[in-house]
């Protein structure tokens, strides 16, 4: 294990290096000198040399021509007895620390113009000479391409592709006709009967109701359960109140009543020892990225060589309504082989009816429990990080889902709540012992956030406590360096989560063992990709467009602070420098470089056309990567 590498960082964040780099430049990506510019000279070139961009300028943003902002800095609430002057400086203190947390100032345009006319008025007034809907992007439908048929007809925005000379949709019957014989491509969605079920609060959760029951109760340790629970639901058999009683008493269990051999059209909840086992020791995790993380990004990675796969965090009340929105997160493309669910919630009642309905109704490899996240929005519902201090609710949440699933468990955890309080290793072994089947641990605390390295010496001692529980590592991880020293510390697997957002094409680096200069036109062809893959899944309408520009210009916000293999003085690059301002070896590769939301615009415009008028963009997260 490389020294310094798994070190706590130092007061400012970064892990330091033992390349000899200065104090004044820890923290910045070292970047060959004959590259390096200046911000005012960075933005010249990129504004000299805008003729190089393969589409026409379109402006956006302000009017006037001025870039957004950052977001007003949150306020200093005035205490008692505190005087003006003490809250004048704290405003000044405040205005020079950048703003963190949830970005509650940015602009929210929720597309509600696009229901208004849903038919193209050249079709109602007979004229196909030109098309009012909206401008056409392209001579190539990918939908049309892939499938055959475009399910947008003239509504879509690259509609030249797939209309005939009086206006008539066209369609690859032979296409269409091969997809028939298929299985869907994406799978786990919301059915319209389910959906008006819940909403209508229809749906009875009988095993979800008898396992709340038995939790609220004095049952006997869930390690004993785990090897000794029988089959519930099986034909004639009275249920575990009996076994749990012959449990106690150390008495045997009375034998199975059976009527009859039993067939496979019988429904037969398995035992926990039955549960298909979750084998994935060794392989790459892309973790559950909330925004970024969507179903086209995964395929992206997929295509790279990440194994498994997981969908967004989803809240477990929105689903029990039905929510249209909070489904799609569940859904699953055929390429993910391995792939699960994450659920947030702070209450074993809903966590484990939920559990019951999409043990249900969805096809997933397994289901993981979002005990890691930061926000105050989750945190102070009691969900997330926070469960990790509230042992009883957490304690009921892991064996009431884990009772009603028949799909093994994971649980995702932070080292704790405050920065030098570490909770994790204390929960490890009572996790094994709730049937937790795997814990995936964040090397560093929810009051840390990201403004110092993951701990991964804490992670290897966790690795200890959590046996004979596999534990995956998760921080920091940037490069195939980065992997095996993580791998070094015993983890079982390591989760990759920002190091993918950087890179995508990093799964493959791990794999090869190498380091790969990918060029800037290999980039935008990853770009384009993403593009193909988010019209596939949001549609080729204007919504759809629309919709795939934002998730990439949220992709975009990180993409920009990964520097070239090619460019770098030292490698590799670490995930807690900052690139400075550089050149690329061409134009492309110094647009890509850009930290300005309307270079991003730039770059979405190449691959999806113009924005719409009045456009506007601020990244969700909080970072030193936009203005």
């Amino acid at each position: 294990m490389a020294e310094g590498a798994l070190e706590a960082p130092g007061e400012d964040g970064s892990g330091g290096r033992d390349s000899g780099v200065s104090t004044s430049e820890r923290g910045v990506a070292p970047i060959k000198p004959q590259y390096l510019t200046t911000k005012e000279q960075f933005h010249k070139f990129l504004e000299t040399n805008e003729h190089e961009k393969p589409c026409q300028k379109t402006e956006v943003g302000d009017p006037g021509g001025n870039d957004l902002a950052e977001p007003e800095a949150k306020r200093i609430h005035l205490e008692e007895g505190q005087t003006d002057e003490a809250a004048e400086h704290g405003e000044q203190l405040l205005a020079c620390k950048r703003a963190r947390g949830q970005n509650k100032s940015r602009p929210h345009m929720k597309p509600t113009h696009y229901d208004k006319n849903r038919l193209c008025p050249s079709l109602i007034q007979g004229s196909v000479a030109k098309c009012f809907f909206g401008d056409r992007l392209g001579p190539r439908c990918v939908l049309f391409e892939t499938f055959g048929r475009c399910p947008y007809g003239v509504t879509c925005r690259f509609a030249m592709a797939h209309l005939g000379p009086e206006g008539q949709n066209l369609v690859q019957e032979d296409l269409v006709a091969r997809w028939a014989r298929l299985s869907p491509v994406v799978c786990n969605g919301l059915d319209k009967t389910l959906q008006q079920q819940l909403r209508k609060r229809k749906i009875h959760f009988e095993r979800a109701e008898k396992t709340l029951r038995q939790l609220s109760q004095d049952s006997p340790p869930a390690a004993a359960l785990r090897e000794v629970t029988a089959a519930e639901g099986a034909p004639g058999h009275s249920e575990s109140q009996e076994e749990l009683s012959s449990l106690a008493t150390g008495t045997p269990p009375p034998p199975v009543r059976t009527c009859g051999p039993l067939t496979d059209e019988d429904i037969i909840r398995l035992r926990p020892c039955e549960k298909k086992q979750l084998d994935i020791s060794g392989k790459l995790y892309l973790a559950p990225l909330t925004t970024c993380g969507n179903l086209p990004f995964r395929r992206i990675c997929k295509r790279f060589g990440a194994d498994v796969t997981c969908g967004e965090m989803a809240v477990c009340t929105n689903l029990l309504q039905g929510q249209m929105s909070e489904w799609a997160l569940l859904k699953r493309h055929q390429c993910e082989d391995i792939f699960g669910v994450q659920l947030e919630g702070a209450f074993p009642d809903t966590m484990t009816k939920c559990a019951e309905l999409l043990n249900r109704t969805i096809e997933v490899d397994f289901v993981d429990i979002n005990v890691g996240c930061p926000i105050d929005l989750v945190y102070k519902k009691g969900g997330g990080c926070a469960l990790m201090n509230r042992s009883t609710k957490f304690q009921q949440i892991v064996r009431g889902m884990n009772q009603v699933l028949d799909v093994p468990l994971t649980v995702k955890i932070r080292t704790g709540v405050q920065e030098r309080v570490n909770l994790a290793h204390r929960l490890l072994p009572e996790l094994w012992g709730w049937g937790a089947a795997l814990v995936t641990l964040h090397g560093r605390s929810r009051e840390q956030r990201y403004t110092k390295l993951a701990d991964w010496q804490y992670i290897e001692q966790c690795v200890k406590a959590a046996s004979p529980m596999p534990l995956f590592g998760n921080g920091d991880i940037l490069s195939y360096e980065d992997a095996n020293r993580a791998m070094q510390t015993g983890v079982a697997g390591i989760m990759i989560a920002r190091g993918a957002l950087l890179k995508p094409w990093l799964f493959t680096e791990i794999k090869e063992q190498r380091h790969w200069d990918i060029s800037s036109s290999e980039r935008l062809d990853i770009l384009r990709d993403f593009t193909d893959y988010g019209l596939e899944h949001w549609g080729s309408d204007t919504q759809g467009v629309e919709k795939t520009r934002r998730f990439m210009l949220e992709w975009l916000s990180f993409l920009c602070r990964y520097v070239p293999v090619g460019l770098l003085e030292q490698l590799p690059q670490r995930i807690n420098e900052r690139p400075p301002y550089y050149l690329g070896r061409d134009y492309l590769e110094t647009l890509m470089a850009s930290q300005k939301a309307s270079d991003w615009i730039r770059i979405s415009e190449m691959l999806l056309g113009p924005v719409p008028p009045n456009f506007v963009f601020l990244p969700k997260h909080k970072a030193n990567a936009y203005k």
